[in-house]
């Protein structure tokens, strides 16, 4: 996630949890006093929280696993900010019913 994604995600969480609270935009409250009242973590927060668990299940997972051969395929670039994994790694997909 970008730095920019991530400006975004959090100014749609906090103009959420404002208009959850009934907060109109003219009335002065900081960003922070919304957090406290609401308890609430940044969304970017919770969602890199996410993403390290589903990284923690991958690496525990099997070496054959589906999931953690693709985590773990290396990468090619293929242009400025294009990134692939290589069509030689792995195996063929099968052709299953």
């Amino acid at each position: 996630m970008s730095k920019t994604d991530a400006r975004k995600i959090d100014a749609l969480d906090q103009w959420c949890l404002r208009m959850l609270l009934g907060i109109r935009w003219y009335q002065f409250v900081r960003n922070d006093d919304v957090r406290k009242l609401t308890k609430q973590p940044k969304l970017t927060a919770i969602i890199q929280l996410r993403r390290l668990t589903l990284f923690g299940h991958i690496m525990r997972m099997d070496d054959n696993a589906d999931a953690k051969r693709i985590l773990l395929a290396p990468l090619q670039q293929t242009g400025e900010d294009n990134w692939v994994v290589p069509a030689s790694h792995g195996s063929a997909p099968s052709n299953r019913i």
